[in-house]
């Protein structure tokens, strides 16, 4: 799948594979193909893909992820989006930050 790449490096998702029970729910909820599966165990294939929706978090039974949703640039691009600006992913600006 061909998808968008937010910010390279800036995405909170974590997988705790120890934890992971091999049930592939992040797998079914991700819309954006972010894990993959080798060894009867999620993993991260490509974390730059990551919108930080937390569909995989909320639907993981295992609590195997953690992701700070609306943060990053998902939240950016919503929040341009709905006060009619430009995205924005840039906490440095006063009152901005997303």
């Amino acid at each position: 799948m061909d998808t968008l790449v937010y910010l390279k490096n800036v995405v909170t998702l974590q997988l705790d594979q120890q934890k992971c029970s091999g049930c592939k729910m992040c797998i079914n909820v991700c819309p954006h193909e972010v894990f993959g599966f080798k060894d009867k165990k999620a993993f991260i294939a490509i974390k730059d893909h990551c919108m930080e929706c937390g569909a995989c978090k909320i639907n993981c039974p295992e609590g195997a992820i953690n992701v700070k949703t609306g943060v990053g640039c998902a939240a950016g691009v919503i929040n341009g989006l709905l006060k009619g600006t430009e995205p924005s992913c840039d906490c440095s600006s006063k009152g901005n930050c997303c």
